[in-house]
């Protein structure tokens, strides 16, 4: 959704996007849930609006679009008001090593070794499990009162904090993550965008379980996150004192239809 709030505005004339001749626009967007700012970048057509033919493809999205880069500003804390809201960046729960930490949303990430599976386990496979359900979500809700977000596990809502299985790719390649999230107590087919966000932020802060899966080369540049429909491409900026800058995600979004709707 945030990927089609600046294209929206510039074709609507909201905001100035500077015309065909700027050829690409920058739109800040304030995200009222969060109280952060998202930038959205994006190239424009001949006409000032936003370009949607383009070469740019996302793994379980049919076709191919123009990219819309949305980089989070300062997303660290957005519920909890620090980036590693425990005050450590792996805790022991339920006797498996977690990194639980707030950038773009709560999340929680859990190294597939810990839980007796492969990194690579399907959405299926984690259905299928007997036990690896039941196990993620008291990971989860255990993380989330450690975490501050309720004072009892029982009052931890089943969106928040997320939690994923995290793995380093069988290749042994750099910048790569193979990653399973959850969502509402389900296997997610792909991995939602906050969860890529947090996991770049994780795997560039040294000393977290994501970034012992993750050979970073100059602990710079993009995460390639290996989800179970294919890839995502995620970066994180940390300054020299471990703040978090940004995170960015790489998206595409197109008009489907405009009407009307009269409510009674």
């Amino acid at each position: 959704m945030s990927a089609a709030v600046g294209p929206y505005a510039v074709n609507e004339r909201l905001v100035d996007g500077g015309g065909a001749a700027a050829g690409e626009a920058t739109v800040r967007v304030f995200n009222t849930n969060t109280g952060k700012v998202i930038e959205s970048v994006f190239p424009l057509d001949g006409d000032g609006d936003a370009a949607t033919a383009g070469d740019f493809a996302i793994d379980g999205v049919a076709g191919t679009a123009a990219r819309v880069t949305l980089r989070f500003l300062d997303p660290a804390g957005s519920r909890t008001g620090t980036l590693f809201p425990t005050g450590s960046r792996v805790d022991d729960i339920h006797g498996r090593r977690v990194t639980c930490i707030d950038a773009g949303n709560p999340c929680c990430f859990v190294a597939a070794s810990d839980l007796g599976v492969e990194g690579t386990i399907t959405p299926q496979q984690i259905d299928d499990h007997p036990t690896l359900t039941a196990t993620l979500d008291a990971i989860r809700r255990a993380a989330g009162v450690k975490m501050g977000l309720a004072e009892t596990e029982a009052d931890i809502p089943g969106s928040v904090p997320k939690i994923a299985i995290v793995s380093s790719p069988a290749d042994g390649r750099s910048n790569a993550l193979v990653a399973r999230a959850m969502s509402v107590g389900q296997p997610h087919k792909a991995i939602p965008v906050t969860v890529a966000l947090a996991a770049a932020a994780a795997a560039t802060a040294e000393g977290t379980v994501v970034s012992e899966c993750v050979k970073m080369e100059n602990g710079k540049g993009d995460v390639v996150i290996f989800h179970a429909s294919g890839t995502l491409d995620v970066a994180a900026d940390l300054a020299e004192d471990g703040a978090l800058r940004s995170a960015t995600v790489y998206r595409t979004a197109r008009r489907l239809m405009e009407g009307r709707v009269f409510w009674k």
